[in-house]
């Protein structure tokens, strides 16, 4: 028998744009928050693959806190593309809007690259949120704002009709024992938009930095997870996950499978 792979460091994975490895590299463990590096590299892979597939548009994150994913989608941006914070920026305290906008300038998204918007999602209409977008659908969304079953059922019905077609919703903390019932409103929501599909899982790289779910529209998955096998073919986990009727890949910094004693 072959030895198990290693389980690698999350700092040998790459997005592939340059601003946003740098951020990862020298920045991002130093912004507050519980997001994965290894996560913020894959869906940073994913905002390149995007761009060469000719998908264009703005990104939104619900629930920036003080910036640490918030900066690293910025970067993945295009030249005149624009990054959407949205947050109610309440917790822990009022200053943390001030935070958050001081670590966007220190790590290098002035606000002419952004938009924060102190605001609720249960009380947010979408032609409000496409008016701050200027009428443009969002190819990128990241929601990891409330982390209840009701707020993340908004959040996806907010959106999902605003989406551009080859757009991408990336769900944080599936699977997060802390939050059992998100997974719950994710398959309800799949069930109410047959046309969207879990394109892959990214794994956690502990309970606080949790899975993430990647969302897009069936006709747009296979594109995207052919170019993904291939960027990150390192990091497969060999069974992926089977979301019946189809399957999808798991991406993770620890591939190795049980060991069954024989």
């Amino acid at each position: 028998m072959s030895d198990p792979a290693p389980i690698q460091s999350n700092t040998s994975v790459r997005s592939g744009i340059p601003a946003v490895d740098r951020y990862l590299d020298a920045g991002y463990a130093s912004v507050p928050g519980m997001s994965s590096r290894f996560a913020a590299a894959v869906c940073g892979g994913l905002l390149r693959i995007q761009g060469e597939l000719g998908v264009a548009g703005p990104a939104v994150e619900f629930g920036t806190f003080e910036g640490r994913f918030f900066i690293a989608l910025a970067h993945g941006l295009a030249p005149g593309e624009t990054a959407l914070g949205i947050d109610r920026f309440d917790w822990p305290n009022a200053q943390v809007q001030d935070r958050f906008e001081a670590n966007c300038v220190k790590h290098g998204v002035p606000p002419e690259r952004r938009i924060t918007w102190k605001a609720d999602s249960h009380t947010m209409r979408a032609e409000d949120l496409l008016g701050k977008l200027g009428g443009r659908r969002p190819r990128f969304v990241h929601i990891d704002s409330e982390h209840s079953r009701e707020g993340l059922t908004k959040e996806l019905e907010l959106v999902t009709p605003l989406l551009a077609p080859a757009a991408v919703m990336v769900l944080d903390d599936m699977l997060h024992p802390g939050y059992p019932t998100l997974v719950v409103a994710v398959h309800a929501y799949l069930e109410r938009h047959p046309k969207m599909r879990v394109l892959c899982i990214i794994d956690r790289e502990s309970v606080v930095a949790a899975t993430k779910f990647v969302l897009c529209q069936a006709d747009w998955q296979k594109r995207y997870e052919e170019r993904l096998l291939q960027a990150y073919k390192a990091n497969i986990w060999p069974m992926g996950a089977d979301f019946s009727p189809h399957w999808c890949p798991v991406f993770s910094l620890d591939t190795r499978l049980a060991e069954i004693p024989t």
